[in-house]
C-alpha cells in the first residue's frame, strides 16, 4: 500500500496538507533560485530568456490589442488559443528536463494525499516563464474580443480557465508519460524534437503560402468554427460569442473549458496514485519466470537462418533503438515525404520530386560502420574473407531495402494521386528504384573507403571532430554520382517523354528495378573486398566517438 492509500492511525499522523499549496510554491522559487546560483552562465541563459519571453509576449498583445474590432478577429484569436494549448500538452513529451523540479517520483515517500498535491502541483505549476507567456497571451486574446458588460464577465472566468487548463494538460500528459520520459524512450523523443520542430515549421510555412493564396483570414474560418468547441479555445470562444449576444452558446463553450479542466484534473490525480503505488519494471523480482518461445516467429521466422538474416534483424534493431540512427531514419523518412507531396498541395511541384524520397533514404546507406560505433570490433571479428564482407554488406541492404522499397513505392503513388499524373507515375518509380540502387552501391562503397564515428553524446552532433571532410566527401560525392549512374534510366525516361510515347512508360519500372539491382550488386562487390582489407582502418575511425 502507498502513502497515498494509507490510512491515518495514531502512530502515522498524516502531514498536514491545509498551507501544502504555498509550501510547495514557496520550493519552486527556491529551487530556482538555487539553481540559478549554481553559475553566472545558467543565470544569464534565465535573464536572457526571461527578457526575450516579456518582449515576445508584449509583442503578442499589442498585436492582439491592435486586431481589437476585426471582423475575423475571433478566429485568429480562438485558432491561436488552440495551437498554445496543443504546445502545452505535446512539449513536455520532447523537452522532458525542462522542469524537473515537480517530478512527483519524487514524492513517493511523503505522507501527502492525492487532492491537496494535486491541488499544490496545479498552482506551484504556474511559476515559470512558460505559464507568463501563456497569461499574457490569454490576456491580450480577451482585450481582443471582449465587448460590453457581458463580455467582460466571461473574460474574467476565461482567462484564469484557460491557464489553468494549460497547465492541467501539461502536468496530466507529462505523469501518465514519466516514467517513458525517464527512460530510453524519452531520451528517443529528445533527440527526434529538432526534427518535430523542422517539421513543424514547414507546415507552418505552407499554411502561410495557402493563407495567402486564399485571400486573406477568411479562408481560417472553416477551422476557427471547428476551435471554438475545443477545450483549449472554447473559453476564449466564449468570451467572443457573449460579445456578440450569443449568451447560450457562450455558456455551453464556457462549460466545455470547465467540464475538461475537471475530466484533467481527475486524470491527473488518478495518473499520480497510479505512479507512486503501482510497481515499475524495476521492482518486480529479477527471478519471475520468462516465456520461451518454441521456434522462430515474427520477423525472425521470414529471414534466412544465418549471417543474412541476423544482420538484417540487427540493422533493424539499430533502427529501432539507437537514438542517432532513428533519428536519421525519421528526418530522411519526414522530409522524403515532405517534399514532394508539399510541392504538389501547392499545386507548382513535378511528379518527379517524388524521386527525392529514394535519394534521402539511399543516404541511408552510407558510414553503415560508423552506425555500429565502437561495437564494429565485434562485427569485425566475424569478417575474415571477402566473402564475409559481402554477405555483412548485402544484408545491411537488405535491411535498408525492407522499409526503402514500399516507402519509395508509397510517395510516389500519393504523389501522382494529389496531382493526378497517374500516367507519368512508371517513369518516377522506375527513376526511384534505380537512382535508389545506385545509391546502395554508392554507399557500400563509401562505408569501406570514408568512415567515421558518430559520437553518442550530442543529439545535434553527428560526425567526430576532425572527420567532417570524411563525412562531406561521403556525402557529396554519392549525391553527385548517383544521379550520373542512374543516367541510362534518366536518358530512356526523358526519351520517351520526348518522343510522346508515354504509353511505353511502364517500361520504365523494370528498367529502373533491374539497373538498379545490378548497380547495387557491382557496389557491394567492389566494396567487399576493400571492407576486408581495411578492417584495421575502419574499426579505428569509428572508435573515434
Amino acid at each position: 500500500m502507498s502513502v497515498l492509500d494509507a490510512p491515518v492511525t495514531a502512530a502515522a499522523p498524516a502531514a498536514p496538507t491545509a498551507g501544502l499549496t504555498p509550501v510547495f510554491v514557496q520550493l519552486k522559487l527556491t529551487l530556482l533560485r538555487n539553481g540559478l546560483r549554481q553559475s553566472s552562465g545558467r543565470k544569464a541563459a534565465f535573464i536572457v530568456s526571461l527578457v526575450f519571453t516579456l518582449l515576445l509576449a508584449a509583442g503578442q498583445v499589442l498585436a492582439l490589442v491592435l486586431l481589437r474590432g476585426n471582423a475575423h478577429a475571433g478566429t485568429v484569436v480562438v485558432l491561436l488559443t488552440a495551437v498554445v494549448a496543443l504546445g502545452w500538452a505535446v512539449l513536455p513529451l520532447f523537452f522532458p528536463s525542462g522542469d524537473d523540479t515537480l517530478d512527483p517520483t519524487r514524492l513517493v515517500m511523503l505522507p501527502l494525499r492525492p487532492q491537496p498535491l494535486v491541488r499544490a502541483l496545479l498552482v506551484s505549476s504556474m511559476v515559470g516563464i512558460g505559464p507568463l507567456f501563456t497569461l499574457c497571451l490569454v490576456v491580450g486574446s480577451v482585450l481582443a474580443l471582449a465587448h460590453g458588460p457581458a463580455g467582460v464577465v466571461f473574460a474574467v472566468l476565461a482567462v484564469p480557465l484557460t491557464l489553468l487548463l494549460c497547465v492541467a494538460l501539461s502536468r496530466a500528459v507529462t505523469t501518465a508519460n514519466v516514467r517513458l520520459l525517464n527512460s530510453r524512450k524519452g531520451r528517443d523523443l529528445a533527440v527526434l524534437s529538432g526534427l518535430v520542430i523542422a517539421v513543424g515549421i514547414q507546415f507552418v510555412n505552407f499554411g502561410a503560402q495557402r493563407l495567402g493564396q486564399a485571400g486573406g483570414l477568411s479562408a481560417l474560418e472553416p477551422a476557427g468554427n471547428a476551435a471554438r468547441w475545443l477545450p483549449g479555445a472554447s473559453a476564449i470562444a466564449a468570451v467572443d460569442a457573449a460579445s456578440e449576444g450569443s449568451y447560450g452558446v457562450a455558456v455551453l463553450q464556457l462549460l466545455v473549458t470547465v467540464a475538461a479542466l475537471g475530466a484533467l484534473v481527475w486524470m491527473w490525480q488518478r495518473g499520480l496514485v497510479k505512479l507512486m503505488t503501482a510497481p515499475d519494471g524495476s521492482t518486480l523480482a529479477a527471478a519471475e519466470p520468462s516465456r520461451k518461445e518454441s521456434g522462430r516467429t515474427g520477423l525472425s521466422g521470414l529471414l534466412p537462418e544465418g549471417r543474412t538474416g541476423t544482420v538484417v534483424q540487427r540493422s533493424l534493431r539499430y533502427v529501432a533503438r539507437d537514438p542517432k540512427t532513428k533519428a536519421a531514419w525519421v528526418t530522411a523518412l519526414a522530409i522524403g515525404a515532405i517534399v514532394p507531396l508539399l510541392n504538389a498541395l501547392q499545386g507548382t511541384g513535378s511528379i518527379y520530386f517524388a524521386c527525392f524520397a529514394a535519394g534521402m533514404l539511399g543516404m541511408q546507406m552510407y558510414n553503415q560502420f560508423g552506425q555500429d560505433t565502437s561495437a564494429f570490433w565485434m562485427v569485425a571479428l566475424t569478417i575474415s574473407s571477402t566473402r564475409d564482407a559481402y554477405v555483412e554488406l548485402r544484408a545491411r541492404a537488405y535491411a535498408l531495402l525492407l522499409i526503402t522499397l514500399p516507402y519509395t513505392v508509397l510517395v510516389c503513388v500519393v504523389t501522382a494521386a494529389v496531382l493526378g499524373r497517374w500516367q507519368a507515375l512508371p517513369g518516377v518509380l522506375g527513376l526511384s528504384f534505380a537512382l535508389l540502387g545506385a545509391m546502395l552501391g554508392i554507399g557500400a562503397v563509401a562505408s569501406a573507403l570514408f568512415p567515421y564515428s558518430i559520437p553518442q553524446e550530442g543529439a545535434f552532433k553527428n560526425v567526430a571532430p576532425g572527420q567532417g571532410g570524411l563525412a562531406w566527401i561521403s556525402i557529396i560525392s554519392g549525391m553527385l554520382a548517383a544521379p550520373v549512374l542512374a543516367g541510362p534510366v534518366i536518358a530512356l525516361t526523358v526519351w520517351l517523354h520526348v518522343a510522346d510515347h508515354h504509353s511505353a512508360l511502364w517500361l520504365v519500372v523494370p528498367a529502373g528495378a533491374v539497373y538498379g539491382a545490378l548497380i547495387g550488386w557491382a557496389g557491394l562487390r567492389i566494396a567487399a573486398p576493400r571492407t576486408a582489407n581495411r578492417l584495421p582502418e575502419i574499426l579505428t575511425a569509428v572508435s573515434k566517438g
